[in-house]
Formats: C-alpha cells, structure tokens, sequence
C-alpha cells in the first residue's frame, strides 16, 4: 500500500505534518503537480512559477537526503492520481490544508470526489495557524497560540524503506502569463533560511521604524513573505526562531525596548495578522469575487466596463497615473515583484477611490504583480484597502501627502521614475504645477516625457465619500454589518462595555 505526499504550497521538508505522517506508514511517492488550471487563472504570473521551479529544486535536493524522489507532474491532481493509481495500490493522500483561490478549492472539491470514488483516504494537516471548519472567532487566537507553541515535526529515518519511482507522462507544462521579474526574490529553501537569519539576527531593529518607508523596507521589512506565501519556510518555525531569538537576548540583559526585541515583538504581531486575514478567506471562500458587505454593490460595477474606467485602469497598470509615489510603486513591482506594506495600500486606495476602479480588476493586477502573492491575505486586503467590508474605516491615501512623508527627499521617486530625477524637489510630488519653461529645463515635459494626473485628487475624495457614504446611508444592514464582524473580525484588543464590543480598527498587514 502506497501513500502519496502532494506538495501544493509547502515546498520543504523541515516542519512538514504531511510527510513526517505519510512516512511513519511506509513507502510514499513525493507529487508536485504544476495545475493547469491554477497557472491559467487570472491571478498567476510567470514571476510566481519561475519562483516555484526555484523552490521544486530545492525540495528535490532536500528529498533526495531522504533517499525519496520528488515526481514532478505536468498535469492535473486529478489526472495525475488516476495515472499513478493504474499501476500502483495508493492508499492515502497526505498534504497540508490550503487556503487558496476559488481555483485551488475546485481542484481540493475535485480531489476529494476522486478519493471517495476510488477508496482512497486523504489526510489534510494544519500548515500556518489557520483553523478549518472555525465555528467562532472567539477561540481563534487561543488555536493559534497552541499551533505555533507545538514542537516542530521530525523526520523518522528511511534508511530500511525503499520509496518508489514512476515515470509520469511527458507534456509541457502550462505557462503563465507576464515576463519573470528581473529583480525578485530567489526561491528555495537555502534563501529563505539566509533571508530569515539576517532578520531575527540583525535586521529586525530597523523594523519599527522603516517598514513604511519604500526605501528602508527592503532591509527593515522581514522579506519573508513569498517563502512563507509557498512554504519554503513554516510559520511556526518563524515564530519560534523568532522567540527564541527574543529570550536569549533577554537573558543576557538586552533592555526589552532594544530597536531589535521591539522589532521582534512587532514582527510576530504582523505574523499573527498574516494567519488572521488567511482566516477570513478560508472562512469565507468566496471574497476574491464578492464584497465582503452587499451595501457595496453596484458603486463601482459599472467601472468594470466603462471606456473611461478601462483608460484609468490601464494607466494605473503601467504606473501612468500622473502621481510620482504611485508610479514609482508600480514600476518597482515591475522589477522585484514585492513593495512593502504601506505602498500597496496606497496604491489599492488610489485605485479604488481616487480612480473610482473596480477592486476585483486591480486586484487580480496586483495579485499577478506580486511574487509573494497569497490570496487570504490579498483578497481580504483588497476589499478592506477599497472599503467594500463594511466594518472598517475608510481609508484614503493622498498620494502627494504619502510622498512627502515615506519619500521627503524623492530619492524612492528618482530612483524609478527617470523622467523626473532632474526636477527639484519643490514641483517632484506635483510635476503637473511645474511651470513650462521649467519643464524644459529639466527635462521633464508634462504629456511627453511624464503624464498629467488622472484626476483632480480633491475632487476625487470628495465624491468616493459621498458615494461610499450614501450607499451605507441607503444599504447598510446592522444585522449583516453585525454578521461580518462576528465571522471575520479580530479578538485581540477586544473591550466589553455594558454588553458591547468594541473591536480596534485592524492593522494592515497588506
């Protein structure tokens, strides 16, 4: 009898429930299935899958220790099971519990039909502090303690076991769409190890104080997130290491408000929102396609095919808005696949409000923009970034005000926008205000060598209020208002006054 261990996005061995379990009953075949139907759908990008292949190499090495080959198949779950199960007697499934797309819940619908038909068990382990079939918030975070305090799974020694190796059939493997990004991230487990050291060690004491800034964040920020996103790295070995690391420095006398132990502590709080926002997709599937709240229905849906909606989408798209800050985000997506927090808030608030878009289109470009992209926290930032959750404060990002504060010098905005790295800071964030002959002489022409805004920024404000405020006026229901924050809100911080609770606005982990 043979077990199979399918890899999805848990590309390791170390802290892997999935593989200890499928190798304490014997022989396993090790399955990495590249999805059609996921690398097809509009959220992947060729910069996600040429991360994966990095990070597949890197498992077969780590496999290839373990004496078990990793069979790598270019079809489907479903077809790729049916062909292994003609030749061998496959007795269980055993893989971590995924939170993914509407796509990759079919494939997991699909899969489970496919068991029951062929008698096959499928064993689902829990991967990063996400809690499946949650009956109430409540409980959440007290499960999420106790998952990242348990002890990491080991391996138990193959030696004696003989694991199989099949020929699986060869087709090419589906492409996605979009060019690799020239400055990402490497994929793999080396990296991710390396990446994560230098932050506990190191780089965590710029963390508090640099995480908004697109100039610090690439050291301050953890630059942990696509090994997380693709489980190069696990969340509980992050936490752990991360404590660890906290403990023994306080053992030595380091002060508790040393930058690095406060940098730690504000850290494992922004992973503990990491599973939160997880967690409202898993508990409700379908946010990728629907408002959160039904007040907001309708406000936007007509951008999705109107001719002047589609022109301002494509601008925000190839980072022609008119606004220096969101252009300069835009074009370093566009190399290294990752922005820190901060800017992808601005940049979902000054599509949703200021360019009045439909958060479904501009979220499937950033989804396919960012290499770390992982859709329980994409979605659910999407919705909450654009105000369509209905239990969140509104938030409206100026972007010369953002660019003042997180770029004062412009260094961000020359860096990546060369149009504009002759022009002095006074017109830099506002280049349209730049008289003529200035713009002559500094190379910078408005509509030939950078564009005019999109739109009027108070204008715009002034109307996404209003019509934001009326919708609620007209459509928001208390009792599903209610029903929202009771499924998706947090607990941590939680005030109880005469039989009221008060939840605190959420941090954004976006």
């Amino acid at each position: 009898m043979l077990n199979i261990v399918w890899f999805k996005r848990d590309l390791r061995v170390e802290n892997h429930a999935a593989l200890a379990k499928a190798l304490e009953q014997g022989p396993i075949i090790a399955l990495y299935c590249w999805e059609p139907d996921m690398w097809q759908a509009p959220d992947a990008s060729i910069a996600q899958q040429a991360f994966v292949g990095e990070c597949l190499r890197s498992l077969r090495l780590a496999l290839a220790n373990l004496d078990v080959p990793l069979h790598i198949a270019s079809t489907g779950i479903v077809q790729t099971l049916q062909f292994i199960n003609q030749s061998q007697n496959i007795a269980a499934i055993h893989s971590h519990e995924e939170t993914g797309n509407l796509t990759s819940y079919g494939i997991d619908q699909s899969v489970t039909k496919w068991c029951k038909t062929n008698n096959v068990t499928w064993h689902e382990y829990a991967q990063n502090g996400v809690v499946r079939r949650l009956k109430s918030r409540d409980a959440w975070h007290g499960l999420w303690e106790s998952h990242m305090q348990a002890p990491l799974f080991t391996l138990p020694t193959t030696a004696s076991t003989k694991h199989p190796v099949i020929t699986l059939p060869k087709t090419p493997v589906t492409r996605a769409i979009g060019e690799d990004k020239p400055q990402r991230q490497t994929g793999g487990r080396v990296a991710a190890l390396s990446i994560s050291n230098s932050f506990i060690t190191n780089r965590a004491k710029w963390y508090r104080g640099g995480i908004s800034s697109p100039i610090k964040a690439s050291e301050a920020s953890s630059r942990l997130s696509p090994y997380l996103a693709f489980g190069c790295i696990s969340m509980r070995e992050v936490v752990q290491a991360s404590r660890l690391t906290v403990a023994k420095h306080r053992a030595e006398g380091l002060p508790a408000k040393h930058p690095l132990i406060l940098g730690l502590r504000g850290f494992e709080s922004r992973l503990h929102w990491h599973c939160h926002f997880i967690q409202k997709l898993e508990s409700e599937s379908t946010l990728e396609i629907q408002h959160m709240h039904t007040a907001h229905i309708g406000i936007r849906d007509e951008a999705l095919n109107d001719i002047e909606s589609q022109r301002r989408l494509n601008a925000w798209c190839k980072g022609q808005t008119g606004w220096p800050l969101v252009d300069a985000c835009l074009a370093m997506l566009r190399q290294k696949g990752w922005i820190n927090f901060r800017m992808r808030a601005m940049l979902m608030s000054t599509a949703s409000y200021l360019l009045w878009l439909h958060w479904r289109e501009t979220g499937l470009h950033l989804a396919r923009e960012f290499v770390d992209y992982e859709p329980g926290i994409h979605w659910p930032q999407v919705q909450m970034q654009s105000g369509s959750t209905g239990i969140n404060t509104l938030r409206i990002y100026n972007p010369i005000k953002q660019a003042q504060d997180q770029d004062p010098h412009g260094k961000f905005v020359r860096q990546w926008i060369p149009a504009l790295r002759r022009v002095p800071n006074a017109w830099l964030f506002e280049p349209h205000l730049m008289p003529a002959n200035l713009q002559l002489q500094y190379g910078c022409v408005l509509e030939k060598d950078y564009p005019l805004p999109l739109v009027d920024i108070k204008q715009a404000m002034r109307y996404a209020k209003s019509q934001i405020s009326l919708a609620r006026k007209n459509n928001l229901n208390q009792q599903e208002t209610s029903g929202v924050l009771h499924k998706h809100g947090s607990r941590r911080g939680v005030k109880k006054k005469r039989g009221i609770k008060k939840v605190p606005q959420q941090s954004s982990l976006f």
